[in-house]
């Protein structure tokens, strides 16, 4: 990697904490400077604006976590045990996988009237979860493990939506009672869909 490349990318892995705990519009370039010990001079010179960077954090944010969650994911061989693994990896929102919380969550609510930019690397972020999911589901029916009639779309959806409420809660409220709750249900839900 070019000496140019590397700065670029410790600047990036520096504000992308930032941007995700902060806000994208709450976040400042002396926020960003501060965290790199560099100039404005020398952001500018990789970044033309906040907005370039703020997409950049976006991105690294989303791929940090869906390489966590594939790492996790891995191990396990059937899918009732990756579903499982998928819920329990965002059951506890309070610790979450990646520093600010949930980057679709907390990005999504913020762009989605005033950063066109990020709502579309948000909703393809969205996209691609619940394409993972239906292709977990998808894999389980054709291994007999769950239910013919099952649709992997319809629940991948309610899976999706749910954890991602659920991760709201608990932020909001600092505990995961309500978590607990929709964990145990999307579970049960799994498990009434076995063959």
């Amino acid at each position: 990697m070019a000496k140019g490349e590397e700065t670029r990318h410790f600047i990036i892995e520096k504000a992308a904490p930032i941007f995700n705990t902060k806000g994208i519009a709450a976040t400042s370039m002396s926020d960003i400077m501060e965290a790199t010990r560099l100039s404005k001079g020398s952001l500018y010179v990789h970044f033309e604006n906040k907005e370039v960077l703020a997409c950049a954090a976006v991105e690294h944010n989303m791929k940090i976590l869906s390489e966590k969650l594939q790492r996790v994911l891995m191990p396990y061989k059937t899918s009732k045990e990756q579903l499982f693994a998928y819920i329990d990896f965002f059951s506890d929102p309070n610790h979450p996988p990646v520093a600010g919380g949930c980057p679709l969550l907390n990005f999504g609510t913020e762009a989605d009237d005033t950063n066109p930019i990020v709502k579309e690397k948000v909703n393809r972020a969205i996209k691609q979860g619940q394409e993972l999911l239906s292709g977990i589901i998808e894999k389980g029916i054709s291994n007999k493990e769950f239910r013919a009639d099952w649709n992997p779309s319809d629940f991948a959806t309610v899976l999706f939506a749910m954890l991602e409420g659920g991760h709201l809660m608990a932020r909001m409220s600092g505990n995961n009672d309500r978590m607990e709750v929709i964990v145990n249900n999307l579970k049960k839900i799994i498990e009434e869909n076995r063959v």
